[in-house]
């Protein structure tokens, strides 16, 4: 395998331990172990007690997985989620399994760079389909359809979406696995962070339980905030599908931490509770955001996002958006993420909005800009 530099992964690298201002987060306020095992029930407070630090099964403690079903896939059982050392892990596996070098597959770009990267390391032919600014960022089901080849496997997506912050209706997604049985296609949906934001329609099913040829893609990271525990999963009603994704993890982390899970296991069970708190966190951020779009309309704008808690703003002056997050870091300790991370040809940046100290990032990077 001959696989590129992880750009994103590489930037956050460098600065997002050591600038105090991270302007660019893309998860929400995360918890302390007391706050999350304060919620435990009974049961799950002993469990903790009295949890063994040895090895784990490979799919995933069986409470946790059944509590993922039933928090967030009622139609689906707990054999139909497979679960993994985070999100990253789970694309890794599963874009292995589904890419093959004979194979086509589609890709709505801007996009997390492994969406993309694994399967070009597999030798996979891709077709990127940007999202367009002009379209408000949405998929556009008419050019994905025009890019279906006979060799086609596989339809990749990301919604709500990361950077731009829009999210997939019901219509849209129905009309997408329309398609996707029409062409008997695979599709990978990233879904990570869905229930964390307010979109203008109720929030669409998760593709997994609406297609048999669907992998719905979640993790404890994103709308939970809970990056630290390093739980993610796959739901797919295709068990056989998950068995092959399961030999890959076999080369990969083997298993999950066994505190993970437990603390996972809490806190889906206590999801309304951890959704409620974040989402209050996430429209109060945004509030300001709004305030400062108008106030800053002659250099910024941006469509503004529906769900999840980052934004892709586009800068309208002259100087690069790399320039720009070079002064902001070095000069004020605020961190932005260029759009050129995303390989995206715009003059944008990321902003997030997910975390309470959100307001001090921005009243930071204020100060940069009344220099400008």
């Amino acid at each position: 395998m001959s696989i590129n530099i992880f750009k994103l992964e590489q930037y956050l690298a460098k600065y997002e331990f050591s600038a105090p201002y991270l302007l660019c987060c893309s998860d929400a306020e995360s918890f302390s172990m007391r706050e999350i095992i304060d919620m435990a029930n009974p049961e799950n407070k002993a469990l903790w007690d009295e949890l063994r630090l040895g090895y784990t099964e490979c799919w995933g403690m069986p409470t946790l997985r059944a509590q993922i079903a039933i928090s967030l896939y009622p139609t689906l059982q707990a054999s139909n989620i497979l679960c993994f050392a985070g999100a990253e892990e789970g694309i890794f596996c599963a874009l292995n399994i589904l890419c093959q070098e004979d194979d086509h597959i589609i890709v709505l770009t801007p996009c997390y760079q492994s969406l993309a990267e694994v399967p070009k390391s597999k030798g996979t032919t891709i077709t990127e389909i940007e999202l367009r600014e002009e379209n408000s960022w949405r998929i556009d089901l008419l050019t994905i359809e025009r890019a279906i080849r006979a060799n086609t496997k596989c339809i990749v997506i990301n919604f709500p979406h990361n950077p731009t912050g829009q999210v997939i209706t019901q219509q849209e997604l129905t009309a997408l696995i329309s398609l996707c049985e029409a062409h008997d296609l695979w599709l990978f949906s990233d879904e990570v962070y869905r229930l964390l934001g307010n979109p203008n329609q109720p929030w669409a099913a998760c593709a997994a339980e609406l297609y048999p040829k669907a992998l719905s893609l979640g993790v404890m990271s994103k709308a939970f905030g809970m990056a630290g525990l390093r739980i993610g999963w796959i739901a797919c009603q295709d068990v056989e599908l998950l068995k092959k994704v399961e030999s890959m993890k076999h080369y990969t982390s083997i298993c999950n931490s066994a505190p993970s899970e437990v603390l996972s296991l809490i806190a889906l069970q206590n999801k309304d509770k951890i959704l409620a708190r974040n989402n209050q966190i996430v429209a109060h951020n945004l509030m300001l955001l709004d305030d400062f779009m108008q106030e800053y309309a002659d250099i910024f704008s941006w469509v503004r996002p529906q769900g999840g808690c980052v934004g892709f703003i586009k800068y309208k002056a002259k100087e690069t958006v790399e320039s720009l997050a070079e002064k902001a870091v070095d000069n004020h300790g605020v961190l932005l993420m260029p759009g050129s991370i995303y390989e995206h040809s715009g003059n944008h940046f990321r902003i997030g909005f997910g975390r309470k100290n959100m307001p001090d990032s921005l009243a930071k990077f204020r100060d940069l800009l009344s220099t400008i």
